[in-house]
């Protein structure tokens, strides 16, 4: 299936100082999630979701829980890569995970300890040239520091945006030595599947500190 493949488009904001969580206590629903596709590079066996973009990775999850597979997702592909912002928002440094990358990971017969993953690699970036990388060690079992491991759950009810209501992988960007990022950048790691459903499969991604 023809991809395109636009050229980066930087989207630099002011940088002001980290403040609270102006949404603090806000429904999932109105939580702020990515806002933009900056840039697509789809690996080989991409395909499903293309004709849906940039919509199908912006906003909130559509997990379905730990039994099935959301299927509004992107195939990035093997060896995909998906740049995304959070215009006019920036994920800030706070207490603990800041934000959120939700993929459609399951567990087959509902048995945790046989998950069906296809991991990412998360960058993060204050300026859209500069990148850093968490350590995503794919032997450990979890895997630490990657995406794509942790089912997306059923949150719409959810009152509050944890990671125990609504799943999904967290990162923390002290891990980084960062104090914001305006970008992220997932890269599939799996190099698994067939098209055009192949790579990573990304369902949103969600900011828990921000400003």
């Amino acid at each position: 299936m023809d991809q395109t493949r636009p050229a980066l488009i930087l989207l630099l904001c002011a940088c002001a100082e980290p403040t609270e969580n102006p949404d603090a206590g806000a429904s999932p629903a109105d939580l702020p999630f990515a806002t933009a596709v900056v840039q697509f590079s789809p690996g080989e066996g991409a395909g499903f979701g293309a004709d849906k973009m940039p919509d199908v990775v912006l906003g909130a999850s559509q997990g379905h829980g730990v039994a099935r597979g959301s299927m509004d997702v992107l195939s990035l592909g093997r060896g995909g890569q998906i740049t995304l912002s959070f215009a006019p928002r920036r994920i800030i440094d706070g207490q603990g995970d800041d934000l959120v990358v939700f993929e459609n990971s399951f567990w087959p017969g509902g048995n945790s300890a046989a998950v069906f993953a296809e991991l990412g690699r998360v960058e993060l970036s204050q300026d859209g040239e500069n990148w850093h990388a968490f350590n995503c060690q794919q032997g450990e079992l979890p895997p630490q520091g990657c995406a794509g491991f942790s089912p997306s759950l059923e949150c719409a009810d959810s009152a509050s945006f944890e990671i125990e209501d609504c799943g999904g992988d967290a990162f923390d960007l002290a891990d980084l030595g960062l104090d914001f990022a305006h970008f992220i950048r997932i890269t599939d790691l799996s190099f698994a599947g067939e098209e055009p459903s192949a790579g990573f499969d990304l369902d949103a991604v969600g900011l828990i500190h921000y400003d």
